[in-house]
């Protein structure tokens, strides 16, 4: 069982910067590919970014390529999310993911196992 913590959302202006961390309970979360996703209002939720379990292989989405960078410190338990130059479509809940152990890249709803609660980000024009 994994239980994911997110923080670090918030409102910024359009090219603002923001770090959001996600922190994982549980002594095997190196074993856990990780991903963020996001959900803006009346929307489907849609990856965002993944990194592998050993943090060796990245995947970003096509709109937040150059922009944003996934990494992760298994000392700590945390994943995070560099996010610059924020858009205005960019405004969403932004949710932490975890894969199932030693899987590949996570990079579909439907390969999480276990989610964050979500953190607001907002970026205004």
């Amino acid at each position: 069982q994994v239980q994911l913590v997110e923080s670090g959302g918030g409102l910024v202006q359009a090219g603002g910067s923001l770090r959001l961390s996600c922190a994982a309970s549980g002594r095997t979360f190196s074993s856990y590919p990780m991903g963020w996703f996001r959900q803006a209002p009346g929307k489907e939720r849609e990856f965002v970014a993944a990194i592998s379990w050993m943090g060796r292989s990245t995947r970003y989405a096509d709109v937040v390529k150059g922009r944003f960078t996934i990494s992760r410190d298994n000392a700590k338990n945390t994943v995070y999310l560099q996010m610059n130059s924020l858009k205005p479509e960019d405004t969403a809940v932004y949710y932490c993911a975890a894969g199932r152990p030693y899987n590949d890249l996570l990079l579909t709803t439907r390969s999480a196992d276990y989610w964050g609660q979500g953190t607001q980000v907002t970026v205004s024009s």
